[in-house]
């Protein structure tokens, strides 16, 4: 059952295994010919161990889908272990003799072998435009509503690779829809099928199931939007009891917290230091002249655990007996002429840094709502409460994608705890980076959800 648009990538990955053990030993022993008496012994450990590093960190699992920040992630990660291993048989060698020049090699040889990853990444998404080849046949089968994004996806991400044939609804007569799709999918030899889970029933899921399983058929499943699932299902074992953990947050690994935790000690530090210490006092004297009232707006909102802590921003708008528990509106009349200003590009939420040096926010992280405001979100939208297993931020990948400010419909929540489930499961701290870079570029540009 397999097509042609195949043919070819199943070569891929061997042949980035080739490339890339040959510019390790190229570099190791023409480069930096450490150990010339012992050339054979050193390859075989150095290749050895990049293999078991990359298959234990999955390396090379790159597919169509990946993103580049997930490819930087994983090759950071690769160097770092990869480094650790030369060093320490370095040590084994020659008491540390090269040390400098183990990182040296390590770093040039990880830099080629990143190029060349880029290089293949992106030549196959131009291939594929220009050639028309290397394309997945695909069709969505469910309701307009539910299978629309991911149709929005493939139709305006052709370099993707992903072409897609026919959307099968299921409005009605549901079960002829269903045998019509699936016999579509065997007469035009069709790659994958991607199904809404929300419009089939239990047995009809299973009979799609049996079907991809014996026409070798790739099966993927659309959650509905308030089907908002956890990718790291992790199973654990109370002596030889398996039980299942239905979210594993990276944050909570210690290292990732100490990462995490270093990062934004540095981040803020640096803002506080380098900006809010001069800021602050002219900030001070313009607030003040523009309308009575304190320099700082302070704001309970619930953070790490559910727990109430107090969120410091410069205050942009007249003083009320509300203002505590409410947020801004469009246009709204009590923000005032330097606050206008500086909630347009965001200046108003520099004091949180602060509350990042303390540690009750994260530099990056789903967005603290005032304490009123919860009760109100967890009603309109399942999973909310999961934001709070990790420390709010002051940005995060959701206001990156255009869901910041005010909440003017359901979809609005829906998608911000979408976009913060989807961090908090895939966090790393070159996702972070991406993030504050994104932030500033959209600030920068002009955010129309600022206000």
């Amino acid at each position: 059952m397999k097509t042609k648009t195949a043919r070819y990538s199943g070569f891929i990955r061997p042949f980035s295994y080739l490339i890339d053990l040959i510019i390790i030993n190229v570099t190791a022993f023409y480069i930096f010919p450490f150990h010339a008496n012992n050339s054979f012994s050193y390859a075989v450990f150095i290749t050895l161990a990049w293999v078991l590093i990359a298959i234990y960190l999955g390396f090379y699992e790159v597919y169509r889908y990946t993103k580049v920040i997930a490819i930087l992630n994983c090759t950071l990660k690769q160097g770092f272990l990869y480094t650790l291993f030369c060093l320490a048989l370095e040590l084994f060698y020659s008491d540390f003799l090269y040390q400098k020049k183990v990182v040296l090699f390590v770093f040039i040889s990880l830099s080629l072998i990143l190029s060349v990853k880029l290089f293949i990444y992106y030549f196959l998404r131009r291939y594929r435009l220009l050639v028309g080849r290397n394309f997945r046949t695909v069709v969505l089968l469910g309701n307009t509503k539910n299978t629309h994004p991911l149709k929005a996806f493939f139709t305006e991400n052709i370099d993707y690779g992903y072409k897609l044939i026919k959307s099968f609804t299921l409005e009605n007569h549901k079960s002829e829809k269903i045998e019509a799709c699936l016999s579509f999918v065997f007469e035009k030899k069709i790659d994958e099928i991607y199904c809404a889970t929300a419009d089939l029933s239990d047995k009809q899921i299973r009979e799609i199931i049996n079907f991809a399983d014996n026409n070798l058929k790739t099966l993927k499943f659309i959650p509905d939007e308030k089907q908002i699932l956890s990718r790291n299902i992790k199973f654990e074992y109370y002596d030889y009891i398996p039980v299942i953990s239905s979210r594993d947050i990276l944050q909570d690994q210690t290292m990732n917290k100490i990462i995490k935790r270093a990062f934004d000690l540095l981040f803020s530090t640096i803002i506080i230091l380098g900006i809010l210490s001069w800021l602050i006092p002219i900030m001070a004297i313009i607030i003040k002249l523009d309308s009575k009232g304190s320099v700082f707006f302070v704001q309970k909102r619930n953070g790490l655990n559910y727990n109430v802590f107090n969120c410091y921003k410069f205050r942009s708008m007249k003083f009320n007996s509300h203002s505590d528990v409410d947020l801004a509106l469009k246009n709204d009349i009590e923000i005032t002429k330097i606050g206008r200003f500086i909630r347009k590009n965001s200046i108003d939420e520099l004091p949180q840094f602060f509350n990042v040096l303390w540690g009750d926010m994260s530099v990056v992280g789903p967005r603290p709502h005032p304490v009123s405001h919860n009760d109100k979100y967890a009603l309109m939208t399942d999973k909310f409460m999961v934001r709070h297993f990790v420390k709010p931020g002051i940005t995060g990948l959701a206001q990156t994608k255009g869901f910041r400010g005010e909440v003017e419909s359901d979809e609005d929540i829906i998608n911000r705890v979408k976009y913060d489930i989807f961090y908090m499961e895939n966090w790393s701290i070159l996702l972070d980076i991406e993030i504050i870079f994104n932030t500033i570029y959209i600030t920068l540009k002009g955010d129309e959800k600022a206000f």
